[in-house]
């Protein structure tokens, strides 16, 4: 698959809603996004793995317990915490392989699952951390995938909360705390860790490619529009980046002078 292949294939997910969202195949072209001509099949192999022996245990098991023995035990899926910031642990492919990684890239493989053994399952945007939420007879529970898949209990979730610098007010409420989000927004928390991380390392060109798939991924919002800009106007790229803001002005939000003003300081530094 080409990059531009995997764009289209990103276009189609995002013009598509959160209703039916591709999440494997969106992940899969993320991958291959970054790092063009790759054999996605070490993905899809463990996320079929995945469905068929998750399906045997759904019924014999809680929801919660089939899904975190699963992925932790029967198919070794674990966070890396001796090399959490290596590239690998957040790319699908290199995590299919490693059986290592990010709770936001594993979490693909939980959710993907979750669906297809008709599990009722949600990512969950916790502070600092990616959770998988699961509804239960009793109630939806978290798990931590990047812990083992592991419950993590609501007294844990608020001191979590604390230290991620919530005030205790909303540490407090569970109801927050465990919201669930969509899978393409579980896709697009993924591509911000990624333009995060490339903009601390000054790789400007990675941040470009990441904030153009969350363009992609979300094309009513402007603010990844913003970000390309940013990317390629570091890069030097001064045309592409008035291209980008373009695409920004064109979108409703709240930022349009912050947008007619870059695009303008950009402008006058091309002409």
């Amino acid at each position: 698959m080409t990059r531009e292949e995997a764009e289209a294939i990103l276009t189609s997910a995002g013009e598509g809603g959160d209703e039916g969202f591709p999440l494997l195949e969106a992940a899969i072209a993320c991958a291959i996004h970054d790092h063009p001509f790759r054999d996605p099949q070490p993905v899809r192999t463990l996320a079929r793995s995945a469905c068929e022996r998750l399906k045997e245990r759904v019924g014999g098991e809680s929801p919660e317990e089939a899904l975190s023995e699963t992925m932790a035990a029967d198919l070794r899926l674990n966070g890396d915490l001796l090399h959490y910031d290596h590239p690998a642990n957040t790319d699908l492919i290199e995590v299919a392989e490693r059986r290592r990684g990010l709770s936001a890239a594993l979490a693909v493989f939980y959710l993907h699952a979750a669906r297809a053994a008709g599990l009722k399952a949600a990512g969950v945007d916790f502070p600092g951390h990616f959770l998988v939420r699961v509804e239960t007879a009793e109630g939806p529970v978290a798990l931590d995938p990047f812990s083992q898949g592991r419950l993590v209990l609501p007294s844990e979730l608020t001191r979590r909360a604390l230290r991620a610098g919530l005030t205790p007010h909303v540490a407090d409420r569970l109801d927050l705390l465990m919201a669930p989000v969509s899978d393409r927004q579980a896709l697009i928390r993924l591509q911000n860790l990624l333009f995060s991380r490339a903009i601390r390392s000054h790789d400007y060109e990675a941040a470009e490619r990441s904030a153009l798939r969350r363009a992609l991924l979300d094309p009513e919002d402007h603010r990844p529009w913003l970000d390309v800009a940013a990317a390629r106007e570091k890069q030097g790229a001064l045309t592409g980046s008035l291209e980008a803001l373009s695409r920004a002005r064109g979108l409703d939000g709240v930022e349009e002078a912050r947008r007619s003003t870059t695009f303008e300081r950009v402008r006058m530094r091309l002409n």
